[in-house]
């Protein structure tokens, strides 16, 4: 299958997509720096999120009281956070002239409308909609490769959503729901099972502290390693501390590019440049 130019399976090159999610904390030139900072990384897709805000959230919890920079509630900090159709637009421009794909989760039948609008080369469904089935159908609808992150369900939940979905163009990503995520939960042995399970280009969204998991989530067999961006860990914002800053997310790429390029076909050669070695070195 492909997400745009990108060939996803086994043996081929690892998707690497860094989640801006909501670390632009509502500020285009944060975003625009974020998209800087990822495709300079060797990133090959950057994600966003939308919600249409007072669909996924009761009026009860949009009236909670939360500080924010927004403003006094949680409402007023949801809404900051979301950006309308000029951003998008300003978006779409932008990560074009720097050569890196975009696209979003999307956490309501109406906000997959308004991302479809600008033609994504797939759609990624958040751990937190795995189970909402009709969500699933309508993103399913606009006839797009679909990844789906597996974090806070069960193996029945997944084997539900896959039914749901169905395999074609589908990947299926490994996760941990908790930021930071803690070393001991991250299970990354299930990225080898999610495959041999469902037959399906598997991956990894990774939300825990540091570079080498994630990594070792590309040896395991990941078609796809997906991590959150931010421009420094420090900032104000919930994901920003589960979030990569962009010098580490260089040294990620570079890790899984050298190791695809170090794996070999798991057939033993001689190679030319041990001939030389061979005639010093042995005696029969």
């Amino acid at each position: 299958m492909k997400i745009g130019n990108h060939t996803i399976g086994p043996n081929e090159a690892c998707l690497v997509i860094a989640e801006i999610g909501i670390n632009h904390n509502g500020d285009m030139k944060i975003a625009k720096q974020l998209i800087d900072a990822s495709a300079e990384a060797g990133c090959n897709a950057v994600k966003f999120q939308k919600r249409t805000v007072e669909v996924v959230y009761t009026e009860e919890e949009l009236a909670r009281p939360r500080e924010n920079p927004f403003g006094d509630t949680n409402g007023d900090l949801k809404r900051g956070l979301e950006f309308g159709e000029a951003e998008y637009g300003e978006i779409d421009s932008y990560c074009k002239e720097k050569g890196i794909m975009w696209l979003a989760s999307c956490w309501d039948e109406g906000a997959v409308d308004f991302i479809d609008a600008f033609d994504p080369p797939c759609y990624k469904i958040a751990s937190a909609s795995l189970t909402d089935d009709e969500l699933l159908k309508h993103h399913r609808s606009k006839n797009k490769p679909m990844i789906i992150s597996t974090g806070m369900s069960t193996q029945e939940q997944i084997d539900h959503a896959v039914e749901v979905l169905g395999k074609e163009d589908l990947i299926i990503l490994h996760a941990t729901s908790t930021y930071p995520a803690q070393l001991e939960e991250l299970n990354l042995s299930m990225i080898p099972v999610l495959a041999q399970k469902y037959g399906v280009p598997v991956g990894y969204s990774g939300h825990e502290v540091g570079l080498s998991t994630s990594f070792a989530a590309a040896v395991l067999g990941s078609s796809v390693v997906e991590r959150h961006i931010t421009l420094d860990r420090a900032m104000w914002g919930s994901d920003q501390p589960a979030s990569i800053e962009p010098q580490g997310f260089a040294r990620l790429v570079r890790d899984i590019r050298a190791w695809e390029e170090a794996r070999g076909d798991g057939v033993k050669h001689v190679y030319d440049s041990e001939l030389p070695i061979i005639e010093k070195l042995r005696r029969k």
